[in-house]
């Protein structure tokens, strides 16, 4: 019922810029946090930033100073700036949010993944 869709990947040279999207739809009684991890073959998925409802953010260490995560003016929204993008940020970024549905549980939900390649 609860859904995840993530947009905004592609192709940018070293140096550039992404911005990532995500939006949370369905029968959700209430986020806690939302935020992105990512993936390259052979690693285990990582978190790059995370944001809870209470508007407190956490970054791994490789991406801070050049990425920002923030929420939308739609709560159901979270946002991944990426500058100064560098060929070890290729990845699958994948969005994530803790989520009590209407019907359920609360649970973690995973989006379906977006690529991100940079290369020259």
């Amino acid at each position: 019922q609860v859904q995840l869709v993530e947009s905004g990947g592609g192709l940018v040279q070293p140096g550039g810029s992404l911005r990532l999207s995500c939006a949370a739809s369905g029968s959700i009684s209430m986020i806690y946090a939302m935020g992105w991890y990512r993936q390259v073959p052979g690693k285990q998925r990582e978190l790059v930033a995370s944001r809870t409802s209470g508007g407190s953010t956490n970054y791994a260490d490789s991406v801070k100073g050049r990425f920002t995560i923030s929420r939308g003016s739609a709560k159901n929204t979270v946002y991944l700036q990426m500058n100064s993008l560098k060929p070890e940020d290729t990845a699958v970024y994948y969005c994530n949010a803790n989520i009590s549905p209407l019907y359920g549980r609360r649970a973690d939900y995973w989006g379906q993944g977006t690529q991100v390649t940079v290369s020259s």
